[in-house]
């Protein structure tokens, strides 16, 4: 791995735990912009590497919330590596509208799933609406800042391809 991208990477991870200490009002305590560097990142960075940011971010997140969800924060990490990481995938093959559609459905409703078996369907249904809501933020904020890079080569950068 070329220190480059380790080094935008390490950024970008850093951007993603100042994301977390904006945080959006719920009741699970825990959700903030986080994500928006970690979707950004994917103008920058190979999959892999934007999605280790946002696994890094929404630990760091979860940090400072004091871990409401215990153990299960290592579960959301995954969770939010594999969607950067597929939605990377989508932007760097040129689906622009279905990678938002895509973040939108996975972060927002299915990564929230395996809470409504692994604490109770009323945790899952009650927290919902604040993940949905939060994710729209996420991905609106990110929708926002991603069009003004877009004049900014990886190069200009120093990450070579």
């Amino acid at each position: 791995m070329k220190l480059q991208r380790l080094t935008l990477t390490a950024m970008f991870a850093a951007l993603c735990a100042i994301g977390g200490l904006i945080k959006i009002p719920s009741g699970i305590g825990s959700l903030a912009l986080d994500t928006v560097p970690a979707i950004v990142s994917v103008a920058f960075l190979p999959p892999v590497f934007s999605g280790t940011a946002s696994l890094l971010g929404h630990l760091a997140s979860a940090m400072y919330a004091g871990f409401p969800l215990g153990p299960f924060h290592l579960l959301i990490a995954c969770e939010m590596f594999v969607i950067i990481y597929l939605f990377a995938r989508l932007h760097k093959a040129g689906h622009h509208v279905l990678k938002w559609l895509f973040f939108i459905i996975a972060n927002g409703l299915l990564a929230p799933l395996p809470f409504y078996f692994l604490v109770s369907p009323a945790f899952f249904f009650g927290a919902l609406p604040a993940i949905f809501v939060a994710t729209i933020l996420n991905a609106s904020v990110a929708a926002l800042v991603i069009p003004a890079l877009r004049h900014i080569s990886p190069s200009r950068v120093g990450i070579q391809r």
